[in-house]
């Protein structure tokens, strides 16, 4: 079992000790879940990203954070990778920029299916490792999360900051410590579209899915596929 150097983390307000936590991959949880855990905290992972893109990406960032539940010994539930309902939502938004209404629209999607299932399975509070990443807007990802929650009488979005009290750093050490995969894009289509437009601007290959590691030992890789055929016409 890991040992946290984090100092133990304020829990939600209204004090339950059961949280349902949306992830999105390894790297962002692992700190959360950690500290979660460490704090006597009753804890499920929930893993609802329709909006990863390929579904080679899609897997290697399931099966890695469900490698990690297991290991922390936390349960564990697999959603469904309904992409079309995706596209669905986020039609007429394929141009718009990094933290914009798109984002918006899919941080929307995913967190009212958790609160859908928080709400399901008895649970009062859910909240999401997505704020830890330095590439998101910390206020957006807590109002879409404030908002999905705000559909059920009773329950809380937990907006705690998981990038304060050593918690971006400890994300970083647990990164290195298990080798987790380096995501080198946000995860939906058009993020990948952008990211590799900047990449080859500045005279960079494109990504490559499987390759980049925090740890040593990496997969074979292949080229991240950009179209969009799975969008409903």
């Amino acid at each position: 079992m890991i040992v946290t150097e984090r100092p133990l983390i304020t829990p939600p307000a209204s004090g339950h000790k059961k949280v349902l936590l949306h992830s999105c991959c390894a790297p962002c949880s692992g700190e959360v879940m950690e500290a979660i855990h460490h704090a006597g905290i009753e804890l499920t992972v929930y893993f609802y990203n329709p909006n990863i893109h390929p579904q080679k990406e899609y897997l290697l960032r399931k099966e890695e954070n469900i490698r990690f539940a297991e290991k922390m010994g936390i349960p564990f539930v697999d959603a469904d990778y309904d992409t079309p309902r995706w596209f669905e939502r986020t039609r007429g938004m394929e141009n718009d920029p990094e933290k914009g209404r798109r984002c918006s629209t899919c941080f929307d999607m995913r967190f009212e299916q958790t609160a859908d299932y928080a709400n399901e399975h008895g649970f009062k509070v859910f909240t999401s490792c997505l704020g830890i990443s330095r590439w998101k807007d910390m206020d957006q990802i807590n109002g879409c999360g404030v908002r999905a929650a705000a559909r059920y009488p009773g329950m809380e979005y937990w907006t705690f900051n998981w990038r304060k009290q050593g918690g971006s750093h400890r994300m970083y050490e647990i990164a290195k410590q298990e080798g987790f995969y380096k995501q080198e894009y946000c995860g939906c289509v058009y993020s990948l579209r952008d990211t590799n437009a900047r990449r080859q601007f500045s005279g960079k290959s494109k990504i490559h899915i499987g390759v980049e590691h925090y740890g040593p030992t990496p997969v074979d890789g292949t080229v991240a596929d950009e179209s969009v055929n799975l969008q409903p016409k």
